[in-house]
């Protein structure tokens, strides 16, 4: 074949001639030498871009008839490189090179930056995109930038929803190799890594490292923006979004989008009803795992959470955030309408029926309606007689608290209401507000 890169060398051997000097195979666009002609053939095509071997199956276009040779393989199935050590086949002698440096240990590309050592050329270039901070991999779609193709391509199937790595057990697909392999560890039963420190099992090397961290406190991934660092590369990558405000998961059924993969798998549950996570001990249901964990509190008493300034303890950590508020006298919720703040989101939901007028809650006993469902439930026990508020004294029983409340200080003799304008005390609030009406106000100043 006649090729371009033939007509080239043909060339060199004529102008060597004329000035008759001897062939030395080399370059004349980069002066790189060669003991051979044929290698300097093959090399001429780096320059040239030419491709004259092509796929009769794919029409792919090669510049090595070697490299063609190595492709139809794939087409093939043909795959006449065996590992001595473990008996693996592979279609080309350089991924059997490659393969065989994991039984080996060699590690033969160095970086010249951190002298971090790799097996493949490919692995020590892509790395060294990590101290030079190049990104050449675009997304089309949203124009995030990588360093690694096959993250790129990790990346397209968050626009395109495809999971080509399927379990054959239960069918679960999954967008990545290495959350399959993860998964399947939960059909095996299989955890060949243990943590030295609490005896934890797990199913992979990386879940252990990642829960090492929860023992020594690393935290090697730092954000950029902020300085905020996380134990996990994946936190990071979230947090992330919270600056940027990419939003890359799409709900089908509403088009809300989400940041986080779990978030919108989450919200997908407010659509199909789906109730996975099943309480073994009362069979009650949830959508979600955080969810039947704080519930499980309520049957094993444990509450994790405890107030630095009183030493109250709490089943989850809303609710002792929100109890601090009783300690630092913060109201970050505020109405638009009246002004009025609150220290919690849902008295401030409850406050603004008062301004809609909304009552959701309906009895389906009288059909009176409510703005609180606790509100609700105190009325249902005028149906239903219940009175689940006991006094230890004298054992009356009451159908709210605060009547039980009320109650006990006839008991305890405390006076906690008292009159502004005179001193006098009173046991209830009720008591105090008649009062004040004497004095010509309507309630206590």
């Amino acid at each position: 074949m006649a090729t371009n890169a033939v007509a080239h060398l043909r060339q060199e051997d004529r102008d060597g001639r004329d000035k008759d000097l001897p062939c030395t195979n080399k370059c004349s666009t980069c002066d790189k030498q060669f003991r051979c002609r044929s290698a300097l053939v093959k090399h001429l095509r780096t320059h040239t871009g030419e491709k004259p071997y092509r796929c009769e199956e794919c029409n792919k276009q090669f510049s090595q008839l070697s490299n063609l040779k190595s492709h139809i393989r794939y087409h093939t199935g043909e795959k006449p490189y065996r590992c001595e050590q473990c008996s693996k086949q592979f279609s080309d002698p350089s991924s059997l090179k490659k393969h065989i440096r994991t039984h080996t240990g060699e590690k033969p590309y160095r970086c010249e930056e951190c002298s971090k050592q790799f097996s493949v050329l490919s692995s020590l270039k892509s790395h060294m995109r990590t101290h030079t901070g190049e990104k050449p991999y675009r997304c089309e779609k949203c124009s995030r930038h990588f360093g690694q193709l096959c993250r790129l391509k990790k990346h397209m199937r968050t626009h395109t929803g495809e999971k080509p790595y399927r379990c054959e057990e239960c069918s679960r697909q999954f967008s990545e190799l290495g959350n399959l392999k993860k998964h399947m560890g939960t059909h095996t039963g299989e955890k060949h890594y243990a943590c030295e420190e609490c005896s934890r099992q797990f199913s992979n090397l990386s879940n252990l490292e990642t829960h090492m961290r929860t023992h020594t406190g690393e935290k090697p991934y730092s954000c950029e923006q902020c300085s905020k660092q996380f134990s996990q590369l994946s936190a990071l990558k979230t947090h992330i979004r919270t600056h940027t405000g990419e939003k890359p998961y799409r709900c089908d059924q509403c088009s809300k989008q989400f940041s986080q993969m779990n978030s919108l798998q989450k919200h997908i549950r407010t659509h199909t009803g789906e109730k996975p996570y099943t309480c073994e001990q009362c069979s009650r249901q949830f959508s979600e795992r955080g969810s039947l964990k704080k519930h499980m509190r309520i049957h094993t008493g444990e509450k994790p959470y405890r107030c630095e300034q009183c030493s109250k303890q709490f089943r989850n950590l809303g609710h002792l955030k929100n109890h601090m508020r009783t300690h630092t006298g913060e109201k970050p919720y505020r109405c638009e309408e009246c002004g009025r703040q609150f220290s919690e989101s849902g008295s401030l939901k409850t406050h603004m029926k008062t301004h809609t007028g909304e009552k959701p809650y309906k009895c389906e006993q009288c059909s009176k309606q409510f703005s609180q469902l606790g509100h609700m439930k105190t009325h249902m026990r005028t149906h239903t007689g219940e009175k689940p508020y006991k006094c230890e004294e004298c054992s009356r029983q009451f159908c709210e608290l605060g009547q039980l409340k009320s109650h006990m200080r006839t008991h305890t003799g405390e006076i906690p209401y008292s009159c502004k304008v005179c001193g006098r005390g009173f046991r209830h609030k009720g008591n105090l507000n008649v009062h004040m009406r004497t004095h010509g106000n309507g309630s206590p100043q």
